[in-house]
């Protein structure tokens, strides 16, 4: 052998070597990740909010499975969710009674086969069709689990729901789970297991043929493949991991009422999946942070939060298709060329214009609804620790200002913003040519 040919082959031996380190180092590097972040912020609040955030990683890439990965878009996926908390309550429950030996961090693998269970005996009607039949479908079956929970109250509980107590079951370590600190532990352990095992499934045939039934389900059929049939396992699938969040959630929570198999339930976990992005598959981690993070904070400090999550979700939609994840894709050319810095004095102008219309927009809705809702308060409110009256000229006028002036301030920087984006795009496309 030449000494050219084994110098190639050597480069290629340690280019693959390096690529698996990498691969496998980003996995070690969550694990570490998630063990030391309890170190980083040792709050019980803190703590509590990592916990929920967990368990919504769980559940929105669930969701992405048939959304993202499948093209099934689902208006009931609370319903594998919610009933996989039900079952694991009621589990636990039963193992205190009978003081059976069984710990608890088995309980979230109850909620997963509860979640299988009504994905196949659902799934097998529901996923016969696709597209808005199958969004139909799903919507109808999530209203007849919602009114169900109201009615069969041996089951739900009714209106008040079921408790239960996670510290009596067996103790594993000498550990009893009732401290948070060791909820968050079992929380993030199966949310590593579970994040792992749906990147493993996109990666095999199976994950590959669930991408050619989104993408042309008639062309998959055409291959030899039957698209009800690959549309099916990933809704059963998907519903497995649903419902081991769900029994997360119960184990976190120790109640599970009929909120679990709402509406609202669905629409958090599809909003989470959408803003985070659905076309990679760590976008509906990043929604997941950020809806969880946001629901928490957002309803310390405003009553209508829920009015500012349908504004961002029509803003995602309208601006940013492909969510979060997509955004910081279309940067990673640039980044890896060395040539980002550029865009940095652009995108800070238009920050800075969104900011001040973002804040006359807030400022005028929260008047709006404290003048609506509150009007038996007085008309004395504060907006951003800042106390005045609601009826006062000068409010209004200063939110129509700071809303206006954003506004004609942010279309001004937008041809800044594209000449930057374009002067970066071009020297990153001359550097990559150079080298």
């Amino acid at each position: 052998m030449s000494g050219g040919a084994q110098t190639a082959r050597l480069a290629r031996a340690s280019g693959g070597w390096l690529a698996t380190a990498a691969r496998y180092g980003v996995w070690v590097a969550f694990a570490a990740l998630l063990l030391a972040l309890p170190k980083i912020v040792a709050s019980g609040f803190a703590i509590t909010m990592l916990s929920l955030m967990g368990i919504s990683v769980i559940f929105a890439l669930s969701y992405n499975m048939l959304l993202g990965q499948t093209g099934m878009l689902s208006f009931g996926h609370a319903v594998y969710y919610g009933l996989g908390a039900f079952l694991v309550v009621h589990a636990m429950n039963t193992i205190t009674r009978n003081a059976l030996p069984i710990p608890l961090p088995l309980m979230p693998l109850v909620g997963g086969i509860a979640g299988l269970f009504f994905g196949i005996v659902f799934g097998s009607v529901s996923t016969r069709r696709g597209g808005t039949a199958f969004a139909m479908i799903s919507l109808g079956l999530a209203e007849l689990v919602a009114s169900s929970s109201l009615i069969l109250r041996s089951f739900f509980g009714g209106e008040e729901g079921i408790t239960t107590n996670r510290t009596k079951l067996l103790r594993i370590f000498d550990w009893g789970f009732g401290p948070q600190i060791q909820v968050y532990y079992l929380i993030v352990a199966w949310c590593f297991i579970c994040v792992l095992a749906m990147y493993a499934l996109t990666r095999t045939p199976f994950g590959r043929m669930c991408n050619a039934v989104r993408d042309n389900f008639e062309r998959a059929e055409f291959v030899g493949y039957n698209p009800q049939l690959v549309r099916f396992v990933a809704f059963c699938l998907s519903g497995f991991f649903a419902g081991v969040a769900g029994g997360l959630a119960a184990i976190n929570f120790e109640i599970v009422n009929a909120g679990y198999v709402g509406a609202a339930q669905s629409g958090s976990v599809l909003l989470a999946a959408y803003i985070g992005g659905i076309g990679f598959f760590f976008g509906p981690i990043i929604g997941a942070i950020l809806v969880t993070w946001l629901q928490v904070m957002l309803s310390d400090i405003t009553e209508v939060w829920q009015l500012y999550f349908g504004l961002l979700f029509v803003g995602m939609v309208i601006f940013a298709p492909f969510g979060i994840s997509g955004l910081l894709m279309m940067h990673v050319p640039l980044w890896r060329a060395g040539v980002l810095w550029r865009l940095v004095p652009a995108y800070l102008l238009a920050l800075a214009a969104g900011l001040v219309m973002l804040t006359g927009a807030s400022l005028t809705i929260e008047m709006a609804y404290h003048l609506s809702t509150k009007a038996a308060e007085g008309p004395m409110m504060s907006f951003m620790r800042i106390p005045f009256s609601a009826h006062s000229f000068l409010p209004w006028l200063a939110a129509a200002v700071l809303l206006a002036g954003g506004y004609f301030f942010f279309r001004f920087t937008l041809p800044y913003v594209a000449g930057a984006w374009h002067d970066a795009l071009n020297r990153a496309r001359e550097r990559e040519a150079a080298a």
